[in-house]
């Protein structure tokens, strides 16, 4: 009897968005490292993380016509699942984004956000997956963002945040702390 034995050959949406998983994993579990994307942008981002059952809020109306093409309902902030918001400017809707409980941390949002790598506001980030301190800076985050993020990520509740570079990320879990140096 011969045996028929086929592997399925991922196509290039599944190697791309399996690519992108993968580093937003790793920038995960080590904050503060900088993880490649195959892709700039966030468009990559939201077609790996995005399907029919996410909420998502998006502040960039232009981006956000780009995120209906993947199924995801479009809510108001404190429904998102996942928030594409812009960090530069004003921050106050920054208090709007699930944190999950004590009981229910699962609720909190994922925040993804553009900012800049490289000389800016530098950041001291300390925790689980960083053996003793690692160092970012960034441009592009409103100064007060910190200290907001700070109030609301209280562990186990608070959101995870992507920052976007190019085709490079970031990833910050609501289980790091951050000083701002």
């Amino acid at each position: 009897m011969s045996r028929i034995t086929a592997v399925p050959v991922p196509d290039a949406f599944e190697t791309r968005t399996n690519a992108t998983f993968e580093a937003l994993m790793w920038a995960l579990a080590r904050p503060g490292t900088v993880q490649d994307l195959p892709a700039p942008g966030m468009a990559g981002l939201a077609e790996t993380l995005l399907d029919r059952e996410c909420r998502v809020f998006c502040d960039d109306p232009a981006f956000a016509e780009v995120i209906t093409t993947f199924g995801a309902a479009q809510v108001a902030l404190p429904l998102a699942d996942h928030c594409f918001l812009s960090l530069g400017t004003t921050i106050d809707r920054l208090t709007q984004v699930a944190v999950g409980s004590v009981l229910y941390p699962d609720a909190g949002a994922t925040v993804v956000a553009e900012v800049g790598f490289g000389p800016g506001q530098r950041l001291r980030l300390t925790g689980p997956g960083i053996e003793t301190f690692a160092e970012i800076a960034l441009t592009g985050v409103a100064p007060e963002f910190w200290a907001m993020r700070a109030a609301l990520c209280r562990y186990p509740a608070g959101f995870d945040l992507f920052l976007i570079c190019g085709a490079q990320v970031i990833g910050l879990p609501r289980s790091t702390e951050i000083e701002v140096l």
